[in-house]
């Protein structure tokens, strides 16, 4: 998921260096969520993780 959130990001910054706006928008936005959500769900497995050995 972090691969999809740094190509999505790789993607803005190229859409932005042309000049497309629009399109780089909203592949920073989807880099955001998707960077968000892969550091929720690795927060989650090592919280699980620690209850699991104790």
């Amino acid at each position: 998921m972090l691969h999809y959130a740094v190509v999505f990001l790789v993607i803005a910054l190229i859409a932005a260096v042309f000049g497309f706006g629009g399109i780089a928008a909203g592949a920073v936005g989807i880099a955001k969520i998707l960077f968000f959500v892969f550091v929720i769900m690795a927060i989650v497995t090592f919280v699980l993780g620690l209850l699991k050995k104790g």
